[in-house]
This record gives structure tokens, sequence and C-alpha cells, in this order.
């Protein structure tokens, strides 16, 4: 792998985290209702599911799902249907004031659950793992080394720009403190955009 092409990796991956997705949105709902610091949790979710995609697409399964397109399909679906219930979730969820010191019940593991899951599901997360990522390790010397270090800047760039989203809602927060319920609103509506964009746009 020469310096041009990790360049090249870079400015395509950059384009990817810095447009809004299923993973971000969350980050941001989780955020406006249970402060950022809980939302770091979704976002370690996301870098542990986007950490196994990329081993089991590029060195395991991704002949298999190149080949077997209606698995995409059935993940696809699996997804929107987790985002949609996400959606309901965040909707009927209760807000948390820090101020009264209330403790909500949703646990670390359960914000982890949530990044994993809906990062996981993601076709188009796997097929990027499967082509264009695959693209740039050259296979023939040293592959391993390559995995890792495009792997670690992927993840590395996608935790810090996963935190942008968080802190820009958390600063959108104070806002809206006067009317919290449009904050589930929001978020709730947002989710099932981007449900509905997936189900139209995305098709394998």
């Amino acid at each position: 792998m020469f310096p041009t092409d990790f360049f090249i990796f870079l400015q395509i991956i950059l384009f990817l985290f810095i447009t809004p997705g299923a993973p971000r949105v969350l980050i941001v709902s989780h955020t406006l209702n249970y402060t950022l610091r809980r939302s770091v949790w979704t976002a370690f979710g996301d870098i542990s599911a986007n950490i196994c995609q990329g081993i089991l697409v590029v060195f395991v399964i991704g002949t298999f799902l190149k080949n077997n397109p209606e698995i995409l399909n059935i993940l696809k679906w699996i997804g929107i249907l987790y985002i949609a219930y996400l959606a309901y979730d965040t909707y009927t969820a209760k807000i948390k004031s820090i101020e009264l010191g209330i403790k909500d019940s949703k646990s670390p593991f359960s914000f982890y659950k949530d990044g994993f899951l809906v990062a996981g599901l993601s076709p188009k997360a796997i097929i990027f793992f499967g082509t264009i990522f695959s693209s740039f390790i050259n296979f023939s010397t040293n592959y391993i080394g390559q995995f890792i270090i495009l792997m670690s800047t992927y993840v590395i760039l996608d935790f810090m720009t996963l935190m942008i989203y968080g802190v820009a809602a958390e600063k959108v927060s104070v806002w809206l403190k006067g009317n919290p319920k449009i904050l589930n609103t929001i978020s709730a509506c947002v989710l099932i955009i981007i449900a509905i964009y997936i189900a139209v746009t995305q098709s394998f």
C-alpha cells in the first residue's frame, strides 16, 4: 500500500463519516436524551461492530456475501426494523433531567448494544468493507499489517466524528431545554427518515 493509496483512503472514509447516517443520528438521539457521556458507549458499540465487519468480510465471508445478495437484503430489513424500533423507543422515552438528579434505567450495555446493532446490521458498511476497504489491501504481501493500519485509521476517525456529532447535539440541547419533548420527536422522525431512505435506495 503506497502513501498515495492511504491518502485516497482517508478522503473516502472522511466523506463517509461526515455524511449523516443511522449511527450518527443515533449518537445525536442518545446525547439529546441521555447526555454525551452516556452516548460514548453507543460509539464504542459502533466501532466494535465495524471491527467485526471488517475482519469477517475481508478475511472470511466476503466472497459468500458477494455471491448471495439475498443475505444482504435480509440484513437490510432487520436493520430497518431495528431503527424503526429505536425511533419508537426514542419518541416514547421520558426526558432525563440531570439538574433534578433523575437516573435512568438504561445501562451502558444497552447503549453499546444499540450502537453495535445499528452499525452491525448495515449492508452499506458490509459492502464498503468487502469492496472499497479490501481494495486498498495488497494480499500478496503483509496484508495483516495493512489491515491493522487501515482499520485503526477507520476506527479512530469514526469515533472522532461520532463524538463531534455528539458535542454538537449537546450544544443544541441547551436551546431546546424549554420544550424537552421536541428532542424525542425530532430524533424519532430523523430515524424514521433514515429507515425509509435505506429501504428505498439500497437494493442488492
